[in-house]
C-alpha cells in the first residue's frame, strides 16, 4: 500500500480551493459559465466535488480566469493530477460502495463509535467474513474479496505515519456472536493485543450499565486530517452510500457526542479487563 496520499482527499481540497478562488475574484458561477460556454451545472458540480477525474487543463483555465498567481495555478494543477490517480481501493470497486476508504487513507486521527459491529480496522478475517455474510446475500468468492479488501484496508495502521485510532465499542457488540465461539475469542484477543501493544490505538468498551447515552442514535466515525486545508468529516454508514457531514455545526454536534461517549466508556485499562471477562463467554 502507498503512503498517505489519497486522490479522494485531494479532489475534495481542489473543489474547495476553486470555489474559494471564484468567490474571492467576484465571479458568480453563472458568469463563469457564460464566459467559458459551460452549462449551468458544470462548475457547480466541480465545486461540490461531483467529479471523478479533474482535467488539469480546465483547472488551469479557471485559476487564470480568477487571477490566481502562478504558484497557486501550479499548485492547483498538481492537485488535479493527483486527484486523477487511483488508490489501492479502486481494485475493490465491487466491495467499497462509496469514498470512505479514500478519506480514511489520509486521516491523521480516526475516532469511531460502534454500536453493532467491531470497527473494520480491528476485525479479524473470520469476524469480517461473518459480518459480510450477515449484511449481504453473497457467494463465497464475493465474501472472500470483501475480507481481502478489509485486511488490506487495515494496513494503514502499519504505516510509519499511521493514523491514531480511537475506538469506543458498545459492550453489546462483544456479546453478539459472530462466526462462532472460536472466531469471537480470536477477535477479542486481537482487541486486547491492540490495546496493550500499539501506542497509536486506543480501545474503550462502553458498558451496558451506563444505560442510554449520546450514541444511541447510531454508530459514527469522525475523521481528522493532517492538512488544515482538509476539514474534518463525520461519516455515518448506511446500507447503500454512506452519509458525509462536513458543515462546522454538524461536526461540532458529533464531536460533543464523541466526547461524552468516551468519558462514559471504561478507561482503556479497565476496558482490557472487561474484554478478558467477555472472552470467557465463548468457551
Amino acid at each position: 500500500m502507498s503512503d498517505r496520499h489519497s486522490p479522494t482527499v485531494r479532489r475534495r481540497r481542489l473543489s474547495a480551493e476553486l470555489k474559494r478562488l471564484r468567490e474571492e475574484s467576484g465571479y458568480t458561477a453563472e458568469k463563469v459559465g457564460d464566459k467559458l460556454g459551460w452549462s449551468r451545472g458544470r462548475l457547480t458540480n466541480m465545486e461540490l466535488n461531483k467529479w471523478k477525474r479533474p482535467d488539469p487543463v480546465i483547472v488551469r483555465a479557471l485559476a487564470e480566469l480568477y487571477g490566481a498567481s502562478e504558484d497557486v495555478r501550479e499548485g492547483l494543477v498538481t492537485l488535479a493530477r493527483q486527484s486523477r490517480e487511483k488508490g489501492w481501493w479502486a481494485r475493490y470497486g465491487d466491495v467499497f460502495t462509496d469514498g470512505y476508504v479514500g478519506f480514511e487513507a489520509e486521516a491523521s486521527v480516526i475516532s469511531t463509535y460502534q454500536s453493532m459491529v467491531i470497527p473494520g480496522l480491528l476485525q479479524t478475517p473470520d469476524y469480517a467474513a461473518a459480518s459480510d455474510k450477515s449484511m449481504h446475500a453473497r457467494d463465497q468468492d464475493a465474501t472472500a474479496r470483501a475480507v481481502a479488501a478489509r485486511m488490506e484496508r487495515q494496513e494503514i495502521l502499519d504505516r510509519e505515519d499511521a493514523p491514531r485510532l480511537w475506538a469506543v465499542i458498545d459492550e453489546s457488540v462483544l456479546l453478539r456472536p459472530a462466526g462462532g465461539p472460536e472466531a469471537m475469542r480470536t477477535q477479542i484477543d486481537k482487541l486486547i493485543e491492540a490495546s496493550e501493544e500499539v501506542n497509536s490505538i486506543k480501545i474503550q468498551v462502553l458498558p451496558l450499565e451506563v444505560g442510554l447515552h449520546p450514541g444511541t442514535s447510531g454508530a459514527f466515525t469522525l475523521l481528522d486530517f493532517p492538512n488544515p486545508a482538509d476539514p474534518s468529516i463525520v461519516y455515518v454508514e448506511t446500507r447503500t452510500d454512506g452519509l458525509y457531514l462536513e458543515q462546522e455545526e454538524e461536526i461540532a454536534v458529533y464531536r460533543d457526542a464523541w466526547d461524552d461517549i468516551r468519558v462514559m466508556a471504561l478507561h482503556p485499562e479497565a476496558s482490557v479487563a472487561r474484554l478478558h471477562e467477555l472472552r470467557s463467554n465463548y468457551q
